[in-house]
């Protein structure tokens, strides 16, 4: 018996319902899973094609997992120090900045700035909160980010669980798809298919896009001699995964930086600009349409709505997971439109009701079963005929043995 389509979406919503309260209860216990299964999801592929080289799938797990640890090691030990001091060395400058922005504004454009009040408060008060508080928040974000995510969760469970999750990727999605719902497996499959191209087009694709444009940015700044050069160039490139929001922020930064310790030099200011200028070009004409496609499917706007309403219901789970959430949802809302689309709501009108079935008539001459009925019964005489002459015989034959 069919179970209906009513029934089918109360049990389901009911255990989507289950697993957003248990991910909110959770909090941040299950962050660090997440990531290993994020990182085993993003390396699989690449343990797909060691396999087809030759490979098995232990030594692939395992060469892969020394090359991403050393890697990682390496970004600890050689760059994530550099971040931190020009982070810290930037914020503590940053009053300076706008003090000398705002003795430039005063003298080209006297009377702009009201001195009443109004944004000229705006702007003390700025510079004494970001002077005054720069260490603390330092040591706030610091600690926020250890109480997250935890120094062994991320030295020790994310690196097992991307191990393990990695070395059997292949059997758990084999096995998941063995529980799919017989009914709905086609669809579902072919919407997991769709997202995981979203996805995987989109993490895979800018992941790429971002170390290219982090390079460049980082060390054209550098060469250039810009102070913080190689904060604000991971900070653009990290920050392009929304498109124009890294150019913005990192170039209005970097230009800032650059009109702040190039003044009276034009010719370094406009090599900062350059530099901005033709990593968007690159981007924007060769970066983005070779590596990440015009597949994904992930709108700014809908990306920018994801990362905070994910942000605010979950926190930094919520954030971690903002992405493929994102390509899910908007997966599944293009196929409930479609759907839509086909529906009597939208057409207007009802569907047609599906013919009975026929009644198959077979055409015979006359006579035909009364035969057939006839012939039936003398071969039922006739077989009980033979049954009584066969039990005869063997009664006179029991006779004369005796």
């Amino acid at each position: 018996m069919r179970n209906p389509v009513r029934k089918q979406v109360k049990w389901w919503g009911l255990a989507a319902l289950v697993l957003l309260l248990t991910l909110w209860l959770l909090g941040q216990a299950v962050l660090p899973f997440i990531i290993g299964a994020g990182v085993a999801y993003l390396l699989d592929p690449v343990a797909d094609r060691l396999e087809r080289a030759g490979l098995s799938r232990t030594m692939s797990v395992v060469l892969i997992t020394v090359i991403v640890v050393l890697a990682f090691i390496a970004t600890v030990l050689l760059v994530v120090p550099i971040l931190f001091r020009q982070a810290a060395a930037l914020i503590e400058i940053a009053p300076q900045m706008l003090e000398q922005a705002r003795a430039f504004a005063d003298a080209r454009f006297p009377g702009a700035i009201p001195h009443a009040g109004g944004l000229q408060q705006t702007l003390t008060d700025l510079q004494a909160a970001l002077g005054e508080q720069a260490g603390r928040v330092a040591s706030t974000l610091l600690g926020s980010v250890r109480g997250a995510i935890g120094t062994v969760a991320l030295l020790v469970i994310v690196p097992v669980v991307a191990f393990y999750l990695l070395l059997d990727w292949d059997n758990m999605v084999a096995e998941i798809d063995r529980h799919l719902p017989r009914e709905h497996a086609p669809v579902i499959r072919r919407l997991a298919t769709e997202i995981d191209d979203a996805l995987a087009g989109f993490v895979r694709g800018q992941g790429v896009v971002i170390l290219i444009l982090g390079t460049w940015y980082a060390l054209a700044l550098m060469f250039v001699g810009l102070p913080f050069g190689f904060f604000i160039g991971i900070m653009a490139a990290v920050l392009s995964f929304i498109p124009y929001v890294g150019v913005l922020i990192g170039g209005a930064t970097a230009i800032g930086v650059a009109l702040f310790s190039f003044w009276g030099d034009p010719l370094w200011i406009g090599a900062v600009v350059a530099i901005f200028a033709v990593g968007q070009v690159v981007e924007g004409n060769y970066l983005q349409p070779k590596i990440v496609g015009g597949h994904v499917g992930l709108h700014p706007v809908w990306l920018l709505l994801a990362l905070s309403v994910f942000g605010a219901l979950f926190g930094f789970v919520g954030l971690v997971m903002a992405v493929p959430m994102a390509a899910a949802l908007g997966v599944l809302a293009r196929f409930l439109i479609a759907r839509y689309r086909e529906s009597v709501l939208y057409t207007g009108q009802s569907e047609p009701v599906e013919p009975a079935q026929p009644i198959l008539v077979e055409m015979v001459p006359a006579g035909t079963v009364a035969d057939r009925l006839r012939a039936a019964r003398l071969a039922v005489d006739r077989a009980r005929s033979q049954q009584q002459i066969a039990t005869m015989q063997d009664d006179l034959n029991r006779r004369e043995r005796s």
